[in-house]
C-alpha cells in the first residue's frame, strides 16, 4: 500500500506541475488546503475516491493513470473544444442581457418617453450574476467570482444613484466600502483543511 501511495503522489505532483499550478492554486480549486495537497503528493495520505475521481476528470486522465508508474497509455482524449464551448455559452447568455438592455433603450426612444439609458447600467449587475453562475458551473475561478461580485456591488449602487438622480445621495456609495473590504478578506482567506482519508 505504501508503494501505491508513493506512485499516486508522484503522478499527482507531475500532473499539477504539467498544468502549471501551484499546490495552493490546486487546493483552491478543490476546496482543500495546500498542506493537504502536499500530503497527497508526498504519499503521506491519499484523497478519498471521490476526490481522486474529480482530480482525474480535472486532469483528463483515468484512475489507472494515477496508480501506475508506466501510465502514458491511460491518458484520456480531451476535447479541446470543450473549454471554448463553455466560454461561448457564457458569452452567449451575457449577450442576451445586453440585447435586453438595448431593447429597453430603443423602445424608450420610440415611445417618446424618458430615454432609459440606465438600462445599460443595470445590465452590469445582471451580467455579473450571469458570470458568477457560469463561473461556479464551469470555471471555478475564485478571482473571477471576486471580480464579478465587485462589479455587481458598484454597478448596483451606481444604477440606484443614477436612477434617482438626486446628487445629495452620494453617501450611498459608502455602502460599497465595507462590502468590498469583506470581499477582499474573503479572496485572501485560506480554506480550512478537510480531513484526509488514509
Amino acid at each position: 500500500m505504501e508503494d501505491l501511495r508513493q506512485i499516486i503522489g508522484k503522478n499527482l505532483s507531475e500532473l499539477r506541475k504539467r498544468h502549471g499550478l501551484t499546490q495552493l492554486e490546486l487546493a483552491e480549486k478543490f476546496n482543500y488546503t495546500d498542506r493537504a495537497i502536499s500530503k497527497w503528493e508526498n504519499g503521506d495520505t491519499l484523497p478519498d475516491v471521490e476526490v481522486l475521481y474529480n482530480l482525474c476528470e480535472f486532469y483528463g486522465v483515468t484512475i489507472d493513470y494515477l496508480t501506475h508508474e508506466d501510465n502514458a497509455k491511460f491518458i484520456k482524449q480531451v476535447d479541446p473544444l470543450n473549454t471554448w464551448n463553455k466560454i461561448a455559452i457564457t458569452a452567449l447568455v451575457s449577450s442576451v442581457v445586453w440585447m435586453l438592455a438595448t431593447v429597453i433603450f430603443v423602445f424608450s426612444i420610440l415611445r417618446g418617453e424618458r430615454i432609459l439609458w440606465q438600462s445599460f447600467i443595470w445590465a452590469l449587475p445582471l451580467n455579473s450574476i450571469v458570470l458568477v453562475v457560469f463561473n461556479r458551473t464551469y470555471f471555478h475561478k475564485r478571482l473571477l467570482t471576486f471580480i464579478a461580485w465587485s462589479v455587481f456591488i458598484w454597478s448596483s449602487l451606481t444604477g440606484a444613484y443614477l436612477s434617482i438622480l438626486d446628487f445629495s445621495l452620494w453617501p450611498i456609495f459608502l455602502l460599497g466600502v465595507p462590502t468590498q473590504a469583506t470581499m477582499i478578506i474573503w479572496l485572501n482567506l485560506r480554506r480550512p483543511e478537510k480531513s484526509d482519508k488514509k
